[in-house]
């Protein structure tokens, strides 16, 4: 008995391990918003759902760094759901403080510009499975407004 049960936990485990999982990438990372207290970056995440039915977005978890230091991190609860058998496009609004800015002057002075790497996690509600975390890396570099295109209207 022992070994009938050995095999059908193997082969459901076979079974979930080759099935088509939501999959996501970072399509662009740039510049949103700025205010008088920080400035807000925009990251499009595109997330495939293979599944026929919507599924929750329980949250999004993100990490931003520069020169190997967290600039920013938060988390976005309940975000909305992804579209059945379709692409979603999420947009991940991150926000760095100025003074983790001013911290960044090496960096920033050579080309006025950060270089990044941004984590982002989605924790999705799978039917039968529960929470399954989807998670999404990016590199790359972001230009810095100027004094006059903070100014210009």
């Amino acid at each position: 008995m022992a070994g009938l049960m050995d095999a059908a936990k193997e082969f459901v485990a076979e079974k979930v391990a080759n099935m088509e999982k939501p999959e996501a990438t970072v399509k662009n990372v740039d510049l949103k918003d700025v205010s008088s207290d920080c400035i807000t970056y925009k990251a499009d995440v595109n997330v495939s759902n293979p599944y026929s039915t919507s599924i929750p977005i329980c949250q999004i978890s993100y990490t931003f760094k520069s020169a190997d230091r967290v600039i920013a991190e938060g988390t976005i609860p309940d975000p909305g759901s992804l579209k059945a058998n379709d692409d979603t496009m999420l947009d991940v609004g991150v926000k760095v403080p100025h003074s983790i800015l001013a911290s960044l002057v090496k960096d920033i002075g050579a080309d006025w510009d950060i270089d990044y790497e941004l984590n982002i996690i989605l924790t999705v509600d799978l039917p039968i499975f529960g929470n399954f975390d989807i998670p999404v890396n990016s590199k790359g570099e972001i230009k810095l407004p100027t004094l006059s295109s903070l100014f210009a209207s």
